[in-house]
């Protein structure tokens, strides 16, 4: 039986602390280069933000401190929210961050009320990318852009991160999705979602997909 709020994430299932403290001690230098390349690639740093699928939050954090964001920090997992709460709060980010129980499939948002959406690792959880993706396109204000895919900020972070994981099935999940194969099957979804204003940015650390509207 699947425990809620749990994740595969090496191949096993890890719950939403085991989560959150391989994301804070390994992961942890990859979120404030990621926030970065995502305020370079849109080209503004103030407006509204959703975090889709974010997990204990560390991505939004990350963004908040060097940008003007007021973000949503979304995701489906109240458990995961729950480690996103406490480490909102204890950054002092809680005027700037909300953890917002939601589904990227179904957004209870207003259409074209978001500036900008990020999302590390958590597209190759969804159910329906499609869907997510028509979803997340009806919410962008004109002008709006987003950031969503699984990079790992540079080639250097992520050879660091791998062999700090120290197990092969983490390795294998990594290429299989950050290879060509899930990047041709992303783009079926993106004609499927009728989306064509998009690129998809790929370097040796991974892939974004940047939509424009």
């Amino acid at each position: 039986m699947k425990t809620p709020g749990a994740k595969k994430w090496d191949g096993k299932e890890k719950t939403a602390d085991e989560f959150n403290e391989i994301a804070r001690n390994i992961f942890a230098p990859v979120y404030p280069v990621i926030a970065r390349q995502a305020i370079e690639c849109c080209g503004f740093d103030r407006g509204f933000c959703i975090d889709a699928g974010c997990g204990p939050g560390h991505l939004a954090l990350a963004l908040a401190s060097i940008s003007g964001f007021t973000i949503d920090a979304l995701d489906m997992s109240q458990d995961m929210l729950a480690c996103a709460k406490k480490n909102i709060q204890n950054a002092g980010m809680s005027e700037r961050i909300h953890p917002v129980h939601g589904d990227v499939h179904a957004l209870s948002y207003d259409d074209c009320s978001v500036d900008l959406v990020i999302s590390r690792g958590s597209v190759f959880f969804w159910e329906a990318p499609d869907r997510a993706f028509a979803e997340i396109y009806r919410v962008l204000k004109p002008g709006g852009r987003t950031f969503i895919g699984g990079g790992f900020g540079t080639p250097e972070l992520k050879a660091a991160i791998t062999a700090k994981m120290n197990d092969p099935s983490f390795g294998e999940k990594v290429r299989g999705n950050l290879g060509h194969e899930k990047q041709r099957e992303l783009r079926i979804c993106m004609k499927d979602a009728r989306i064509r204003d998009y690129e998809i940015r790929r370097d040796a650390s991974g892939f974004w997909i940047v939509m424009r509207k």
